[in-house]
């Protein structure tokens, strides 16, 4: 490949996830497998790689980086890896409190980077929150951390499938409080961020975007609940005169159906279990949770550390290689929309 048409791939920052977890196994694996369209660079201890290669029985090429600029595009087989120490060796399938520094320092690392442009986009497997809370760092989640460090004051979370998009106008909130926080201004903000990257990310000029009532039914004109009446639809007619495409409110037992999702680029649901269900039945192990509302790209597994499979040869890593692709695509698509 020409030394211009290198530069021109996308600089993809991996993080290891948690070291005694699948995150090692899923990204040997996957990397092993396809040749990826881009640079990829994954942020871990060099040695916990070779260590679970062996484990695993593959043969991995890893080249140990410099700095950034040292990367090259990715072959199949071939790995390169930005160092950061782990604070002890790691075991496949042990957590180790010791190590929660070096979980941290990825995804401060993978961050900065973005953040100074010297990485495209962000791909994270999944960490512990509960070893890493244990630390006292009040680890909430990836969300957050990125939140945090990029100065964001409000994010979106969407996770998509070949099939669809689903993003969440509330995420981790109990039933009990999911109508209290739906008002003009979190349905608003969710929904001009999710359009804005939609645009900018996605590529997609002029989203069309399916919003889910609340209720059953989408309220049934109030005789099921008047949050559709007092609140959303109000919110989604002031949004349609700047110019967003939403349709809706939509029942959403009738909204997940090729009726309406094959003519639509994004589904709004209101809270967590309302449209994630869906969307992880049609694609669990396939699907990418993807940070909206950023000023960088941050791309996830769907799943979580899976500790009884490290080291094991099980694990699926169709979620990573979906995360790695999708980053790809949205880090393109940026590019294109900044010119």
């Amino acid at each position: 490949m020409a030394h211009n048409q290198v530069e021109s791939l996308p600089i993809i920052a991996i993080t290891s996830g948690e070291p005694a977890g699948i995150g090692p196994d899923i990204i040997l694996s996957a990397l092993s497998e396809q040749t990826f369209p881009a640079r990829l660079i994954i942020l871990a201890d060099p040695e916990l790689l070779q260590d679970r290669a062996q484990t695993l029985g593959l043969t991995v090429n890893i080249q140990t980086l410099n700095s950034a600029q040292d990367v090259t595009a990715h072959q199949q087989g071939s790995i390169s890896v930005l160092p950061i120490q782990l604070t002890k060796k790691a075991a496949a399938g042990t957590l180790d409190i010791a190590n929660s520094p070096y979980v941290l320092e990825t995804l401060k690392q993978a961050g900065e980077g973005c953040i100074q442009k010297e990485f495209d986009a962000i791909v994270t497997p999944p960490v512990h929150k509960g070893i890493l809370c244990e630390t006292g760092a009040h680890f909430s989640g990836h969300t957050e951390f990125f939140q945090a460090q990029c100065q964001s004051p409000h994010v979106v979370m969407m996770l998509a499938t070949e099939a669809m998009k689903v993003a969440l106008v509330t995420t981790h909130l109990p039933l009990k409080d999911v109508p209290a926080a739906i008002t003009e201004k979190n349905i608003s903000l969710v929904a001009k961020a999710l359009n804005k990257d939609l645009q900018e990310k996605f590529g997609i000029a002029q989203p069309k975007i399916l919003v889910c009532g609340l209720n059953p039914h989408a309220g049934e004109d109030g005789h099921l609940g008047k949050e559709e009446i007092d609140v959303i639809i109000p919110t989604l007619n002031k949004l349609r005169q700047e110019g967003l495409n939403l349709i809706g409110p939509l029942p959403a037992d009738t909204l997940f159906t090729p009726k309406y999702l094959n003519d639509a680029d994004c589904a709004l649901a209101m809270y967590h279990d309302q449209g994630l269900p869906v969307l992880k039945y049609s694609g669990f192990g396939n699907a990418v949770n993807i940070t909206l509302g950023l000023p960088i790209i941050r791309t996830s597994v769907d799943h979580g550390t899976a500790i009884d499979l490290a080291g094991t040869g099980k694990a699926n890593n169709g979620s990573l290689k979906v995360a790695i692709q999708h980053a790809i695509n949205m880090a393109n698509n940026a590019k294109k929309f900044s010119k």
